[in-house]
């Protein structure tokens, strides 16, 4: 990470709620021209407690919380299956911030995921036929057959349904903290926390 600026975050500078502060910073990243200020690295575990992580890209976002799309055989998948409770990190390095939240994960209702699925360029709307994410293949050769094998199936001038295996996942923040890079390590970190009287914000030590 670069060397931090002298921007600060102070109590009184945040939104009256997480969704409209993540918003703002949101914001400020895009504008910021970051390469993908959508990416987000999404942190999962299996029954038993092992974690995994990979970076996701958002694809939804209001007060309920987090979208993003996957094929649901996945890893990530079978482990929220497992055990639904994640964790993700939006990593704005190039501006000092980090977004960081963590919550249950429930699935998007079918009609959402199939608008979703509908946008997505021909070809990865084929891909999701094609490919049995996280599975062993011997090969490139494999996918490269399956992708052929989906396309003769769906040829681009036919729609293209959306595979059941595939959909949508939310992750529900119980807490969603923001992070500034300071100098010296003395970042400030502010965070909504879910409670019985609505959000609360607290200071975390750096």
């Amino acid at each position: 990470m670069a060397e931090p600026s002298h921007e600060r975050l102070d109590e009184q500078d945040l939104s009256e709620g997480w969704l409209e502060q993540f918003r703002r910073w949101h914001g400020h990243a895009a504008a910021a021209g970051l390469s993908e200020p959508d990416a987000m690295v999404l942190a999962t575990a299996d029954g038993d407690g092992r974690p995994s992580a990979r970076s996701v890209l958002l694809r939804g976002l209001d007060e309920r919380g987090f979208v993003f799309y996957t094929n649901l055989d996945s890893r990530k998948g079978r482990e929220i299956a497992a055990n639904p409770h994640a964790a993700l990190v939006f990593p704005w390095f190039q501006i000092h911030r980090q977004v960081i939240a963590a919550g249950e994960v429930e699935a998007v209702e079918a009609a959402q995921a199939d608008a979703y699925f509908a946008t997505r360029p021909y070809g990865s709307r084929i891909g999701a036929h094609a490919s049995h994410q996280s599975q062993v293949i011997a090969d490139r050769s494999v996918l490269e057959r399956a992708w052929a094998a989906a396309q003769g199936r769906y040829p681009e001038d036919r729609a293209v349904p959306r595979p059941d295996r595939w959909g949508g996942l939310r992750l529900r923040p119980e807490w969603v903290e923001f992070w500034q890079g300071r100098r010296d390590r003395l970042h400030d970190r502010l965070r909504y926390r879910a409670s019985a009287d609505g959000w609360v914000i607290e200071r975390l030590s750096p």
